[in-house]
């Protein structure tokens, strides 16, 4: 080896926490301007209320001047401002960190690399990595190759691959361990699911109520959907379409007792819903449904507060796509999430059914709706069409 690439090697090796492990050695990192110390810390500056990361290329303070943070959070508390230069509330580094550390990941399924490998291959310590990718996507690069595996197999098995061999080229190196990883993923076992949903059977029954025409949907594992609409056989036909393989039959007998509970809360008799869910969920998704649920019954949180208590708070948008991909509506209350001054986002089953919904949690009362006819191309009817997606103004901020 020679010195140029001798120097190339040592500037590319990962940075270990214990490399770090005193103020002294942040010091020194801070004057090599270490690039590899980014997101390891943050230091700030005394005289001109100013924190910076390591590798800041602005003129070097004196150290007695020095505070140093664990993170940017930190350093905004003690009174510092984010640095114009080097812009430490940022991610352009780390982003490309993860992107990298996915690359790895995603290369092949089958390969299960541990978070050591990836922390070599992106020349990361494994606990920085793992702090830095559930930072960024919310979940953790095991949680992410989990996911990745489910997808492999659901297209596999979607074009009709047989379960052997699909279960083979995602990774799953046993049927056991694919039985039980993936089956909670795809809201059934992955034999009915290469089928379309054949041989499952889902009973349902619609009602009338203040919001409209509800379908309840359920297997015999737990309900599976709950919407609601103007009309029943829009509804109806919807769930075969997304169940097309599958068993549909209407049994308002057997789905009463679940009927009663909606028609209950929404009469302002009763403040829970506590139904038995199948539904399928990405890690990321389950962890804001659990978020939603936890909302206290005539509260509301906006999307960036429920960022923030998953513990990533850059990921308003994410929030909002799974609240926008929750199926049942009420037994997970995506309708208590709102923008940050408290005006109405988007809904998946109206906005009016939104406010109705808020209104009547906040007067712990009986929900009242008028609601209007909307006709394509109407301005209602665009602003309906749009809150579908579900996606907040605020997140553009």
């Amino acid at each position: 080896m020679n010195a140029v690439q001798s120097t190339a090697s040592a500037s590319s090796a990962s940075l270990d926490e214990a490399d770090i492990a005193d103020d002294g050695a942040r010091w020194a990192a801070i004057a090599a301007r270490d690039a590899r110390a980014d997101g390891q810390f943050f230091y700030g500056v005394r005289t001109t209320g100013v924190f910076c990361r390591p590798s800041c290329a602005s003129r070097l303070p004196r150290r007695e001047n020095v505070d140093f943070f664990a993170d940017a959070d930190s350093a905004r508390a003690a009174g510092y401002r984010e640095c114009k230069r080097c812009r430490p509330g940022g991610l352009p580094r780390e982003l490309e960190i993860v992107r990298r550390a996915c690359a790895a990941l995603d290369a092949d399924p089958q390969e299960r690399l541990t978070l050591a490998q990836l922390g070599e291959a992106v020349h990361l310590s494994p606990f920085h990595l793992q702090r830095l990718f559930k930072r960024v996507l919310g979940v953790s690069p095991r949680q992410y190759q989990a996911a990745r595996r489910g997808a492999v197999l659901r297209d596999a098995l979607a074009q009709g691959v047989d379960v052997t061999r699909a279960s083979a080229d995602a990774g799953f190196n046993s049927s056991s361990r694919l039985y039980e990883s993936v089956a909670g993923e795809l809201g059934m076992a992955p034999s009915a699911f290469r089928r379309k949903g054949a041989g499952l059977t889902i009973r349902y029954a619609g009602a009338a109520t203040p919001l409209g025409r509800v379908l309840i949907a359920a297997t015999d594992k737990g309900i599976c959907r709950i919407a609601f609409g103007d009309n029943a056989q829009a509804l109806s036909d919807s769930l075969r379409a997304d169940f097309e393989n599958a068993s549909c039959v209407e049994d308002a007998a057997g789905l009463a007792p679940f009927v009663a509970q909606i028609d209950a809360y929404l009469h302002g008799r009763s403040e829970r819903i506590e139904l038995p869910l199948d539904i399928a969920a990405t890690a990321f998704q389950q962890r804001v449904w659990d978020a939603l649920q936890r909302i206290p019954y005539g509260e509301t949180r906006s999307y960036s507060e429920i960022a923030e208590t998953l513990g990533s708070p850059r990921a308003v948008r994410a929030v909002a796509s799974a609240c926008a991909s929750n199926p049942v509506a009420l037994a997970i209350p995506c309708h208590r999430v709102v923008q940050k001054g408290g005006a109405l986002a988007g809904y998946r089953w109206g906005l009016e059914r939104k406010a109705a919904l808020i209104d009547a949690e906040a007067r712990a009362g009986e929900v009242h709706v008028t609601m209007q006819t909307v006709q394509p191309g109407t301005r209602l009817e665009r602003r309906e069409r749009a809150s579908k997606v579900n996606i907040p103004p605020e997140t553009t901020a």
